[in-house]
């Protein structure tokens, strides 16, 4: 039988250590590989609220001209306020996610300041810049 002092013990041991490692290395990198359903989610709402403010201003607009009886003005009405609510609405999410995505992004790394003077940056030159003009 064999003694816990065995090399090939304390060897097999080592090997464990090394393949949980392993495993929660591949583990992380899978969990970053996944694809990420929330991008999708966002765009599926945008295009909900922009068809839901269109719709919706379309359907109270209908109302009013039923009730008061002043087709088709209100029935354009509603559709321009849908809109420009749904336009409002798509806006201030849009710029709440890029806010979200800035953040997570964290800080933007600065471009150092090339000081030096290139007479040619790869440009033709334009007129009055020729050496002949």
């Amino acid at each position: 039988m064999s003694q816990p002092s065995d090399p090939h013990h304390e060897a097999l041991k080592r090997l464990d250590a090394q393949l949980d490692a392993v495993d929660v290395q591949r583990a992380a990198r899978d969990r970053k590989a996944k694809f990420d359903t929330g991008a999708i989610g966002s765009g599926y709402k945008l295009v909900a609220e922009l068809i839901g403010g269109v719709l919706g201003g379309l359907g109270l607009g209908w109302l009013f001209d039923q009730w008061a009886g002043t087709s088709p003005w209100g029935l354009l009405l509603g559709v321009l306020v849908g809109t420009a609510l749904a336009m409002f609405l798509i806006s201030r999410s849009a710029g709440r996610m890029s806010a979200q995505a800035a953040a997570k992004a964290g800080p933007v790394s600065s471009v150092p300041f090339d000081d030096d003077e290139d007479d040619d940056d790869g440009w033709p030159a334009g007129p009055g810049q020729n050496k002949r003009d």
